[in-house]
């Protein structure tokens, strides 16, 4: 008992080392940034592994966000500009965020050899059900660019009880051929693939991503990817068989996605889906926009029941900004909401239109 009593008392009285306190400091910077660089996972799937990164610990009773990235990029150069941003950080501290990366697109992945049988959209899609079950997350909250939304809605599609709603980015569900900004994404060795008005409305963002994609060093992983994405099949949706969960669509103003963008919104039900056209976006508004795009995804997610307290600041202050959306689920979720001049976010009339068109 003496003893134990004494060394309890020289504990007490030990004073700090030089340097101790800048120990415990660096500590917890350092365990800042691992919570801002997410923590890695590597997933074991049906088709091959996943590369999957975690960014907090979110609500066990709310879905995770899952993001997948477009061909060309990889979750980190396709979602941390819209993620980093200071508005949306009110949503990222109150949900799990999930960014997937499709396989051999991460950063460092290895190359694939030749003549390597490279999954295809419907085998990607696969893939998701064992990342949920390895997290053990019972629902999810989809956000997919290009080749991303595609397979997330070919994911929700096949299980639509594990999806709770869907932002697409420049989705095409059909099977189409090659996009001219999908085609100069992947490799600047196509440059009469180049879409003049994308050229012309985002030069510094293309000429930013070119070099991104010529420097790569698993650019035949890419080309990969691509290929794997131009061979997609019909989703085949129609009024009759679309998704069961509220989606949100988006898109830019003049983009080449514009038309199956349209196209979709055409085939899904109404009730439930909204259609977000952002002007001065480009092809990548996750990039060029992601105040506007943040706004409207909270708006999205309060429509869904959850964040019910948030502000909307920077939309409601702008004197040039449109925001409308409608939103039904079913019981008490259902709700309607909309933003225009002079709002201060609170409830306000239900609008009728389904079409969010936001220019600043």
């Amino acid at each position: 008992m003496t003893t134990e009593m004494q060394e309890i008392a020289i504990t007490e009285e030990k004073p700090l080392l030089p340097g101790q306190s800048d120990t415990v400091k660096d500590a917890e910077i350092a365990a800042r940034i691992l919570l801002d660089q997410g923590q890695e996972h590597r997933v074991e799937t049906p088709h091959g592994v996943l590369h999957v990164t975690v960014h907090g610990a979110g609500n066990a009773r709310r879905p995770a966000i899952l993001t997948f990235h477009d061909v060309g990029m990889d979750s980190k150069s396709c979602f941390s500009t819209l993620f980093k941003f200071e508005e949306m950080q009110e949503i990222v501290k109150n949900f799990t965020v999930v960014h997937v990366d499709a396989p051999g697109q991460e950063d460092g992945a290895a190359i694939y050899p030749a003549g390597y049988q490279y999954a295809s959209m419907d085998q990607v899609s696969e893939m998701l059900p064992a990342v949920l079950q390895y997290f053990n997350f019972r629902t999810i909250i989809g956000v997919g660019v290009g080749a991303g939304a595609y397979i997330l809605s070919k994911f929700t599609l096949s299980n639509p009880d594990a999806v709770e709603g869907l932002v697409l980015i420049n989705v095409d569900t059909n099977a189409r051929g090659w996009m001219d900004w999908a085609a100069q994404k992947v490799c600047d060795m196509y440059p009469k693939m180049t879409s003049t008005e994308e050229m012309s409305a985002n030069t510094e963002l293309i000429q930013t991503h070119r070099e991104r994609i010529s420097k790569a060093p698993n650019l035949i992983n890419i080309e990969l990817f691509w290929k794997s994405y131009q061979g997609r099949r019909d989703l085949n949706i129609e009024r009759n068989n679309t998704f069961k969960c509220p989606v949100m669509l988006v898109v830019g103003d003049q983009a080449p996605y514009e038309e199956a963008a349209v196209e979709c919104n055409s085939k899904l039900d109404p009730t439930t889906t909204s259609f977000l056209k952002m002007a001065d976006a480009g092809g990548m508004p996750q990039l060029t926009q992601p105040s506007k795009l943040t706004e409207a995804f909270k708006y999205f997610i309060q429509g869904m029941g959850y964040m019910a307290s948030s502000c909307m600041t920077r939309l409601s202050r702008s004197r040039t900004t449109s925001l409308s959306s409608s939103f039904s689920m079913e019981g008490s979720r259902s709700r309607s909401r909309t933003l225009s001049q002079g709002s201060q976010g609170g409830q306000l009339p239900p609008s009728p239109s389904h079409t969010m068109e936001v220019s600043c």
